[in-house]
């Protein structure tokens, strides 16, 4: 039987960890037409939500994802101003438990997760995109209501519910990266940050695609990274030398990126979707425009890569690391210990 109420975690404002408020009596969602609501069986921590938080989105905010927002972050979310109070929560993996008028495809008892940032292009915006607890609410509660065109059936898949609300965010972004940056196995490709999630994945998924990954990470992660398939793994900032790679997967930014463009072969491709060390970089655009480099930006994460990861999922090609998980209540804590990167991988909250 579904309950009437709930707990949860509102975001009440922009703001520090004192921004969010335990709850226990939150109305559960009701699924309309189109829609399904979803029981909670875990959720992964991510930088998103810990920067939608802060306000960091905002243009105001030219500092890394550490330093918080700034004075004005009125629009701080992905898609600017936000609507408290909010429940955050991009990374979700739960079974159904309802369906609403019209919905055929997705039945109840089905184990499911979904993209963080779910397409719904138009003709005006064709990456247009929504997301899931900053635009409509999230995972961080023990229901959740979410479209039903944006739900992916992993009920058979080789991997428990903790691994697979680790996998949405990090892996959906990894493979969004590789695809858009068509990374092949005749590929030696770079990849920063790659003891996170997002990085770790991409480690994974790069290797799984026959590439050759070379990997920017802390000494004491590097054997965890080499693990999940790089080749070889170079200190934070260090960069293997100019023309070295074919590829450079950035979740990094900051005061480095000149020198990961410099370390593109000629017709090299650069793809981002991350900034921790900062938004603001600076580069040669003479490197650029000789060296015939691509530079993609990445958030919009097509129909077909996340089916395609899903398919990876359901067969038990890739899993996730997941360092620790924690009680939901206890979110305050399991934020400040992935903000001090003090694990490598993925931390997931448990709902109840």
């Amino acid at each position: 039987m579904i309950p009437a109420q709930m707990s949860g975690v509102y975001l009440t404002r922009h703001g520090g960890p004192e921004a969010l408020e335990w709850r226990e009596d939150i109305p559960v969602p009701q699924p309309g037409p189109a829609q399904v609501l979803v029981k909670v069986l875990a959720a992964g921590v991510n930088n998103t939500d810990i920067n939608t938080r802060t306000g960091w989105y905002s243009k105001t905010v030219t500092g890394a994802t550490d330093g918080g927002g700034g004075d004005d972050v009125e629009s701080g979310g992905y898609a600017g101003a936000l609507n408290f109070p909010l429940i955050q929560g991009g990374d979700l993996c739960g079974e159904v438990v309802a369906v609403g008028d019209g919905v055929t495809t997705i039945t109840p008892g089905m184990r499911v997760i979904c993209g963080i940032n779910q397409p719904c292009p138009t003709s005006d915006n064709p990456v247009a995109f929504e997301v899931i607890g900053s635009e409509y609410d999230g995972a961080f509660a023990e229901y959740c209501r979410v479209p039903a065109d944006q739900l992916y059936d992993v009920s058979t898949a080789p991997l428990s519910d903790v691994e697979l609300g680790a996998m949405p965010c990090a892996f959906g972004t990894a493979m969004a990266l590789l695809d858009r940056a068509t990374v092949g196995g005749s590929d030696t490709v770079l990849i920063t940050g790659a003891s996170g999630g997002v990085g770790l994945a991409a480690v994974q998924l790069a290797a799984l695609r026959g590439a050759r990954v070379l990997a920017q990470t802390s000494p004491a992660k590097a054997d965890v990274v080499r693990r999940a398939g790089a080749c070889e793994t170079l200190d934070r900032g260090q960069t293997p030398g100019a023309r070295s790679v074919t590829v450079a997967i950035d979740l990094v930014g900051g005061p480095d990126w000149g020198a990961l463009l410099e370390a593109l072969r000629p017709g090299g491709r650069y793809a981002t979707a991350g900034a921790i060390a900062g938004p603001i970089v600076e580069a040669d655009l003479r490197t650029i425009y000789l060296n015939d480099l691509t530079i993609f930006g990445v958030t919009y994460q097509p129909p077909e890569s996340f089916a395609g990861l899903v398919a990876l999922i359901n067969q038990g090609r890739v899993r996730p690391l997941v360092s620790k998980t924690y009680p939901l209540k206890e979110i305050v804590a399991a934020q400040a210990d992935f903000a001090a990167k003090k694990y490598p991988g993925k931390l997931v909250l448990l709902p109840g």
